[in-house]
């Protein structure tokens, strides 16, 4: 298991619940189109909001937030050891920085300082592109173990001045690599992972990705954050990172929809049925497995690990919970009555 991080009113590893991550892609100086963005990803359930911070000037973006939102914010910084410091003087809950990016030790250790006064963690995030030169020659491209050596080597720089507040990421636009790389990480330190599949790609595609990606490291019982990313709207990571999570079964992530593919059996609508209910229920935040099944004769008992469910018929369809059928209703009531049960549940 992990070791413990506070990020604000947030825990990350340590066996806590698995949180979600996104990133604003707001100029840093719109301050107005930030703050709308990030409460947009705050009511869509994202639990660690993160900015870039790319100059002093910038800085003003961390209390404008803290302000706005009640959930941690991160500031994103790459190479000016002095972004870090302002941000921390802000108030923000977290850093993201490469302390072998930022300087000499004098900087290292000023970053330290100011991180552990204040109570501050600190993200490594390092990725295919960042691997350092000697690494490179080492392993001759940026292989999972360069990927993990790199991340240790800024471990360490922070380790040297006592500094162990740290999650790591090591993120790869190849899926396998991201893979082996968190898994060899996982053997090698107890630091929490921050797992993504970075520069995953659009919306269709990039959520392919980070479903294998994240989800495979999920499974194995590895990572303690997630971050999707998605060449589109933020709030579309936070749902698609929901739904990850939803996927592999994890409490707390609302409702799962089980759905089969139909046939030549089919008896009912069911396509925009079953999208109707998940649309419906795309705000539940009830742990329930809910069923929508195009036969009657297959559906409650391929579904029978449904909470509850309904499978189409001529006209009409049955309601059942856990396999077990509670009424038959017309077409054309059906999702009505669906919902107002779960409403209940």
């Amino acid at each position: 298991m992990s070791r413990t991080v506070k990020v604000g009113n947030r825990t990350i590893g340590g066996g806590a619940p698995v949180t979600v991550q996104s990133m604003l892609n707001i100029p840093a100086e719109d301050l107005e189109g930030s703050v709308r963005q990030a409460k947009a990803l705050e009511a869509a359930g994202c639990e660690i909001i993160r900015a870039a911070v790319p100059d002093l000037n910038a800085v003003r973006l961390i209390p404008a937030l803290k302000q706005a939102v009640k959930v941690p914010v991160v500031a994103d910084i790459h190479f000016d050891y002095r972004i870090a410091l302002e941000c921390v003087a802000a108030g923000v809950d977290k850093i993201r920085i490469n302390p072998g990016n930022i300087g000499d030790d004098s900087r290292v250790k000023q970053v330290a300082d100011a991180c552990r006064t204040a109570g501050i963690p600190i993200r490594i995030g390092v990725n295919s592109g960042s691997v350092e030169k000697q690494l490179l020659a080492k392993y001759g491209s940026p292989t999972p173990q360069a990927l993990v050596d790199s991340a240790l080597y800024h471990v360490r720089l922070l380790e040297k001045y006592d500094f162990r507040d740290i999650v790591i990421s090591m993120k790869s636009s190849n899926v396998p690599d991201m893979i082996a790389a968190y898994r060899l990480a996982a053997q090698q330190t107890d630091y929490p992972l921050h797992l993504g599949v970075t520069e995953a790609g659009t919306s269709r595609m990039g959520l392919i990705k980070s479903a294998v990606g994240i989800g495979s490291l999920l499974c194995d019982g590895i990572g303690d954050t997630i971050r999707v990313s998605l060449t589109a709207d933020p709030v579309e990571e936070v749902y698609a990172a929901r739904d990850i999570l939803k996927a592999i079964g994890r409490p707390g992530c609302g409702v799962q929809i089980i759905s089969c593919p139909t046939c030549g059996r089919t008896k009912i609508d069911l396509i925009p049925l079953a999208d109707k209910v998940e649309k419906a229920l795309s705000g539940c935040r009830k742990d329930l497995k809910v069923a929508v099944m195009g036969c009657i004769v297959n559906g409650p008992g391929e579904a029978r690990e449904a909470d509850i469910g309904i499978a189409g018929g001529n006209g009409e369809a049955l309601l059942f919970k856990k396999g077990i059928v509670v009424g038959k209703y017309p077409e054309s009531e059906i999702l009505k009555i669906l919902l107002h049960e779960i409403e209940t549940m």
